[in-house]
This record gives C-alpha cells, sequence and structure tokens, in this order.
C-alpha cells in the first residue's frame, strides 16, 4: 500500500509458525551449525557461546539470551521472538527473513553485510547498530529507540521507524528507496547523514532544518 507521499510502506508477511513441538533445551544441546525447527521454545540461553551458522525456522521463541555469542552466518526464518536480550550481539553476515521480535535490548549490534527482509522490530532498544554493507527490505522499526545506527554501503528499501526514535545515523555510499521517516521521532537526533534520500513531514522539516544547515554548512543567525 502506498503513503500519500509516494512512499511505499515495509510489506511484511509474516504468519505465527503453526503445529510446534515444545523443547527445553539444556547446556550443550545447541551446537554450531545446529538447524533448530518446529520448536517452541521458553528460553534459548545461548550466552558466550560459539555457534556460527546456527539455523532458527518456524519457530516461536519467548526469550534468546545472546549476550557475548558468535552468531555469525545465524539464519533466522519465519519466526517469532518475543524478547532479544544481547548486550553484545555478534551476527555477522546473518540472514532474517519473515521475522519479528517483539521487545528487549541490543547494546552494541554487529550485523554488518547482513540481509533483512520481512522483519519487525517492536519496543526494542538498540545502542549501537553497525548495519555496514547490510541489505534491508521491507523492515518496520516500531516503538523503538536508537541510539547510533550505521548504514554505510547499505542498501534500504521499504524501510520504515514508526513510533522509534533515532539519535545518530550516518554512512556513505547508502542507497535508499522508499524509507519512511515521517512517524519517527526526531526530536533529539544528532546526525541523519545516512538517511539522505528518505522521506520526512513538514513538521519534522521544521524542527531538522538548524541540523541540516548546519550539515550542508550554513550558518544561521
Amino acid at each position: 500500500m502506498a503513503r500519500s507521499s509516494g512512499t511505499e510502506a515495509p510489506r511484511i508477511t509474516l504468519t505465527e509458525p503453526v503445529d510446534l513441538q515444545d523443547w527445553v533445551p539444556g547446556p550443550g544441546d545447541v551446537l554450531t551449525g545446529d538447524r533448530i525447527e518446529g520448536k517452541r521454545i521458553g528460553v534459548l540461553d545461548l550466552a558466550g557461546e560459539r555457534l556460527p551458522d546456527l539455523e532458527i525456522e518456524e519457530c516461536v521463541i519467548d526469550t534468546i539470551r545472546g549476550d557475548g555469542a558468535d552468531f555469525r552466518g545465524l539464519r533466522v526464518h519465519d519466526s517469532i521472538i518475543d524478547t532479544l536480550d544481547a548486550p553484545v550481539l555478534r551476527a555477522s553476515s546473518s540472514s532474517w527473513r519473515e521475522v519479528r521480535v517483539s521487545g528487549g535490548r541490543i547494546g552494541s549490534g554487529e550485523l554488518y553485510d547482513s540481509g533483512l527482509n520481512g522483519v519487525e522490530f517492536v519496543g526494542m532498544k538498540f545502542g549501537f547498530v553497525n548495519l555496514r554493507g547490510s541489505t534491508l527490505t521491507d523492515v518496520v522499526f516500531r516503538d523503538c529507540v536508537i541510539d547510533e545506527l550505521d548504514i554505510a554501503d547499505a542498501k534500504l528499501l521499504r524501510v520504515s521507524f514508526e513510533g522509534s526514535s533515532i539519535r545518530d545515523a550516518e554512512g556513505s555510499n547508502t542507497r535508499i528507496d522508499h524509507v519512511d521517516l515521517q512517524g519517527a521521532d526526531l526530536d533529539r537526533v544528532e546526525r541523519l547523514e545516512g538517511f539522505r534520500g528518505a522521506t520526512i513531514g513538514a513538521d519534522q522539516l521544521y524542527t531538522l532544518a538548524p541540523l541540516l544547515a548546519a550539515q550542508a554548512g550554513y550558518r544561521v543567525d
């Protein structure tokens, strides 16, 4: 559905997985390269583990604890995660497709060179998120707080930030198509360099005028 501005909204088609098997994983039950499929899990505690190339497919998980874990090459598809708690998330070159994360906190997120397609982040707190070289297609950040976002060399197509606040977005060579900031809270923004080409509202333009002038090299008296 296209908005009045001509900016297309993200196309989210996620459906909740059904016919799941309850599973209570214990220490050592998840190993490098494992595939977790069709499970309903209360707590998946993987903090500090070395688990590159882990796959999570068609699962519903109440809580994932992933602080300091090695999730390089992680693949999460067609799944719902209620809480993702990872003060340090190492998940470069990961793949997220048709996923909803409904809460939690990521302090430092290493998600560079990743692919996110049909993903919703709801009510999350992000500290620093590194999305350099990543591709985001049909992604929604709803009611999130984002302190720092690095999107250098990234590609963003149909991405929105509904009810979310963004403090700092930077990057160069970012490709922006149908990126919507109209629903975002930009009152405390410090830099928006990475979002050149995104859509903002007229009221936001008034708020951002001093910042935009400064970034363009103008002095306002």
